[in-house]
């Protein structure tokens, strides 16, 4: 299977995936909520740390659950863990094979912590570590770059934030909507393979995003990187204005992801700085006109999209640009140079 085709069946792996585990995520909710973590500590790497990033601003905003990424070298290099005092540690990795990660929850459960995976393998080394394991159950993954297993990963921790509410009735009914939105983005294949085109010369960039979508913006540089080789920079839009936004002058392409929200109008600002004032080349994925009327370059999502589920959503377009953008530049969308499908750090 190749990374187009596996681009094209997220709708209906997610689907799968909330059809038949909510109910085990519900279960495992219910466990969670008795263990009275003071706190979550998440361990990841790579495109599973963004799902990470995600569930940061998801679990708080939602959950009023104060979330931190751990940082694994701490436990696999320095053998110096902080004292983790009863925290719900959560391993979030495709592939639940990398030692660092796996170190993490190890040591989490030394300590006494309750332990949570999210991963593509329930068998794995990182999901035998762990008291409560979801399976993302996304089917093998073949291509390098990591794209079906990602969304999954975003909707396992969509699922767990319903499944935490007192009253999940609402959310559940938003999240069984984003199958079809992602369905109504993939018909844009064409629209998105012409924009990328106009970017093939493209070396470098900066990618925007700001909240729930920090996490894709993050996950659209690592893309860019690993399929186009392009040097795509990543940052909160609040970070960028403290310095980075000096090198932005005519023609810097600056890729936004800026649905509705709590801090569209902040961005929306800052999207019209850099059209009109630094005459930058823009591309933005919204869902709001406003925003698409900015962009040389516009990707419009559903418009009743809700900015908590905005990043399982905006990342299908990103993940289509990266693919058309790797073709137009003549490189393999299948083998990327220098990288494997499974990296297991230490």
């Amino acid at each position: 299977m190749s990374l187009k085709q596996e681009i094209m069946e997220q709708p209906e792996i997610v689907r799968h995936l909330i059809d038949n585990q909510m109910n085990s995520v519900m279960a495992i909710a219910a466990e969670i909520k008795k263990a009275k973590a003071p706190y979550v500590h998440i361990a990841a790497r790579g495109t599973s740390d963004n799902a990470g990033r995600y569930a940061s601003y998801l679990w708080g905003a939602h959950n009023q659950l104060c979330v931190g990424l751990a940082t694994p070298s701490l436990y696999s290099v320095y053998h110096k863990p902080p004292q983790l005092n009863g925290a719900l540690v959560v391993g979030i990795s495709q592939s639940g094979q990398s030692p660092d990660i796996v170190s993490v929850l190890s040591e989490a459960r030394k300590q006494g912590c309750p332990t949570l995976s999210i991963t593509n393998e329930k068998n794995s080394p990182l999901a035998k570590e762990s008291d409560w394991v979801i399976d993302i159950n996304a089917g093998v993954e073949k291509a390098v770059a990591a794209t079906k297993t990602y969304t999954a990963e975003l909707t396992a921790v969509a699922m767990l934030s319903v499944a935490l509410q007192d009253d999940p009735d609402a959310a559940l009914k938003a999240l069984k909507k984003v199958p079809g939105w992602m369905k109504e983005v993939l018909k844009q294949d064409e629209h998105i393979e012409k924009i990328a085109q106009r970017y093939r010369y493209m070396d470098q960039c900066i990618v925007l995003g700001r909240g729930f979508n920090y996490a894709t913006a993050f996950e659209w540089s690592i893309k860019m990187k690993e399929l186009a080789y392009v040097v795509a920079d990543a940052y909160s839009s609040a970070d960028f204005k403290h310095g980075p936004i000096a090198i932005v002058d005519r023609g810097f392409p600056v890729m936004v992801i800026i649905p509705e929200g709590a801090v569209f109008e902040d961005m929306l600002t800052l999207v019209r700085k850099l059209r009109e004032d630094h005459l930058a080349e823009v591309l933005v994925i919204s869902n709001q006109q406003s925003a698409l009327d900015l962009a040389q370059s516009p990707i419009a999502i559903p418009k009743d999209v809700p900015e908590w589920l905005s990043p399982l959503v905006c990342i299908l377009p990103a993940q289509l640009f990266a693919y058309h953008l790797t073709v137009g530049k003549g490189f393999s969308t299948e083998t990327p140079r220098w990288i494997t499908k499974v990296t297991e750090t230490h």
